[in-house]
């Protein structure tokens, strides 16, 4: 599973989060006591500083064709990825789009991707 985004650890499991001010917002896929449904599938709850033990970002990072790049999605077996070595005439070299100024993506296929690995900020 590639992750990239917050991470709350509440009750000996971690959840995907959203900050909310000083509060964190949790969500999870089935419901549970306390979460309310806000879309088919999506159960959210907020929580207190005090609620919860850990708030951290999750990073998937990697190495394609000898670069450095963080995973920003999967699918099937391609990996959307951001290359995150600073170099613009390897971007290029690498086949990589222009996705905002000095910002650049694309999709690597999952079998010539090395190195993974979730980074905890």
């Amino acid at each position: 599973m590639m992750r990239d985004g917050y991470v709350v650890a509440w009750q000996g499991r971690e959840y995907d989060a959203a900050p909310d001010g000083d509060n964190v917002r949790i969500y999870r896929t089935d419901p549970a006591d306390g979460f309310d449904e806000v879309r088919p599938g999506r159960y959210a709850r907020v929580l207190t500083p005090e609620e919860y033990d850990e708030l951290v970002y999750v990073r998937t990072t990697c190495t394609w064709r000898g670069a450095p790049f963080i995973v920003l999605a999967e699918a099937d077996a391609w990996l959307r990825v951001e290359y995150t070595g600073g170099r613009a005439p390897i971007a290029r070299q690498l086949g990589l789009e222009e996705f905002d100024f000095g910002v650049y993506q694309g999709w690597a296929p999952l079998n010539e991707v090395s190195d993974l690995s979730e980074q905890r900020i």
